[in-house]
């Protein structure tokens, strides 16, 4: 079941980013950074309240927001979790008005299969200027960017 992140949450999706952080497949994300973009994230629980998945939608302009920090526990890819993530986070982009989303990603063929289309990270200036200046591999970044376009999919 996916539902919004709670705080009991932060350290189970802070634990489940780390994973990934560790190797290499996405940047950490602090205790207080959770904290401060809990109402982002959405978790995917499972027998009760055991997060196995979670995943953000973070706005970054009036039409751009970013699906961040998507992280699906070993042992539980494959099953569908981390497409249902990325879809709820899109249901919100379009619930808010938002004509575009975005990823940066090491998986583009997860993306692409979602919709999703390769962009050059220059279309980004938003996240490049916000978030990408604070990376250590800013500018040698080799994150794939990729971008799926709303437009069609807004509300009346």
């Amino acid at each position: 079941m996916i539902r919004k992140a709670r705080m009991k949450d932060v350290k189970a999706i802070q634990k489940l980013i780390a994973e990934y952080a560790r190797k290499g497949d996405m940047l950490p994300r602090s205790l207080s950074e959770i904290y401060e973009n809990l109402r982002d994230y959405f978790v995917y629980v499972q027998d009760g309240e055991e997060v196995i998945g979670a995943a953000a939608i973070h706005i970054m302009w009036e039409d751009l927001a970013e699906v961040r920090s998507l992280a699906v526990r070993d042992g539980n890819m494959g099953r569908g979790v981390g497409t249902q993530l990325v879809e709820t986070c899109i249901s919100e982009a379009i619930v808010l008005g938002i004509s575009r989303v975005f990823a940066l990603t090491y998986k583009p063929d997860f993306f692409e299969k979602l919709g999703f289309v390769r962009v050059d990270k220059s279309q980004l200036p938003q996240k490049i200027w916000t978030d990408c200046l604070k990376c250590s591999k800013f500018p040698d970044c080799d994150e794939v960017a990729l971008v799926s376009d709303l437009s069609g999919m807004q509300r009346a």
